[in-house]
């Protein structure tokens, strides 16, 4: 029987069905835009996010995505959301509920390979 310290953190994980630091943050951070969008937080939403003019392909709720020189910048929650929140399928967005969003996008990040 092996220690659990003994063991690498993906072993870990696996060995105990936990996903990665980084899946867990992008889904909260998702689960956040959500719920800012639907109005689930009492969050002016023009404070963090622009709408994007275009609506060409996907969604009607698209970011707006300033060009961002500087490398820390990139890593802020506004900046680092939009590409992922932008490419979500529509279906996602127009759930109604956050438990149903949370359901969806937990299939969809298992699909995409994060879960």
């Amino acid at each position: 029987m092996t220690s659990e310290k003994s063991l690498s953190y993906t072993d870990r994980l696996q060995k105990f069905g936990l996903t990665t630091l980084k899946t867990r943050r992008l889904r909260g951070d998702l689960i956040e835009v959500f719920k800012m969008f639907k109005g689930f937080d009492n969050i002016t939403l023009n404070n963090f996010f622009k709408l994007s003019s275009t609506t060409l392909r996907g969604h009607s709720l698209k970011i707006y995505k300033p060009q961002v020189h500087l490398d820390f910048r990139k890593k802020i929650f506004t900046v680092r959301i939009i590409d992922i929140w932008n490419s979500l399928p529509i279906s996602l967005i127009n759930c109604e509920t956050i438990a149903t969003f949370k359901k969806h996008l937990d299939c969809l990040l298992k699909n995409r390979g994060y879960i």
